[in-house]
């Protein structure tokens, strides 16, 4: 538990600096070469699928067993550099430092009406087309963003790692393995030519290990809006319309929570898609909202922690 409260510290404090290496860096290494070496070997979808499932499977067990023996020959050298290594290990897992900078990278310049300055950072961190987006839909782009990375960045890593205090292997191992599968979703997990068929087994598995993590951050959402039920509700209902099973629940409770509507019309590539509406818009999308559904990130964090420490106390104590 100490780990994890140290890591916690950590990240809110440095983050993952730009110049320094981090293990996604690495395991996106990996992931690249193994799927150009995939994309050139194997031409049929049957046999890109296998090679797919093949990859996430050497990518998130190499990922947790390198993880795991950095950890034990620390260990080995002195406790005190073990502690050190799992805790920077841990860390780099969470990313609620860097999703807050990220946000924070185009709200300054949207709220200077620095135009290009805020489509040129908003295009480093979202797939859409940015060139000719306004204010507003600059503004819902980043809380979505928000909204999607709050789960899938921040608590489904700590969640995976709180379930680590409870098994043998330790909370770093599981979250850099949940790490690994969602870097694999985001490099190859897309429904399109080449990695149609590559990145299914990926996607599926990111898909099943968010689930859970998604689901409790929205009854934390609930619960923290003071309307859990109702909050519910409007997830089951407007959130399951989008194609992913958990970005649509996330949006839609950051939306509720905050009294604002996102999704609608967004272009990727020149191609239009749109998405379901989710929320209520009682309010439009200001930069002081996308700090609000910071804050409830970090409140979601200490709480899950708090949580996880209440258990440990009283599993000591029994």
């Amino acid at each position: 538990m100490w780990i994890l409260l140290l890591a916690a510290i950590v990240d809110f404090l440095v983050g993952d600096p730009w110049d320094w290496l981090h293990p996604v860096q690495v395991i996106g290494w990996g992931i690249s070469a193994l799927s150009q070496t995939a994309l050139k070997t194997c031409k049929r979808p049957i046999a890109q699928f296998l090679a797919g499932l093949a990859l996430a499977l050497i990518i998130i067990l190499g990922s947790a067993t390198i993880a795991h023996v950095m950890i034990h020959l620390a260990q080995t050298i002195h406790p005190l550099l073990g502690i050190a290594i799992e805790t920077i290990v841990l860390a780099s897992c969470f990313a609620g430092r860097s999703l807050r900078d990220a946000a924070e990278s185009v709200l300054k310049p949207i709220e200077a009406e620095d135009w290009e300055t805020a489509r040129s950072q908003l295009s480093r961190y979202v797939g859409r087309d940015t060139a000719d987006l306004d204010r507003s839909e600059m503004l819902r782009a980043v809380l979505e963003t928000v909204a999607e990375n709050g789960v899938d960045g921040v608590m489904a890593p700590l969640f995976w790692a709180i379930v680590g205090l409870f098994t043998p292997l330790s909370p770093a191992v599981l979250a850099i393995a949940f790490k690994a599968t969602s870097t694999i979703d985001s490099m190859i997990g897309y429904k399109k030519h080449p990695y149609r068929h590559l990145g299914t087994a990926g996607a599926i598995a990111d898909d099943i290990l968010t689930y859970i993590p998604c689901r409790l951050m929205v009854l934390t959402l609930g619960i923290m809006s003071h309307h859990p039920i109702e909050l519910w509700k409007h997830c089951a209902k407007d959130g399951s319309q989008d194609p992913s099973p958990n970005s649509g629940w996330s949006e839609c409770a950051y939306a509720i929570a905050l009294g604002v509507q996102l999704g609608g019309l967004n272009t990727y590539q020149g191609v239009p898609r749109p998405k379901p509406l989710l929320g209520i818009p009682q309010r439009p999308i200001t930069p002081d909202a996308i700090r609000s559904a910071l804050t409830l990130n970090r409140r979601a964090f200490l709480s899950w922690l708090c949580f996880a420490g209440a258990i440990v106390l009283m599993r000591g104590n029994g």
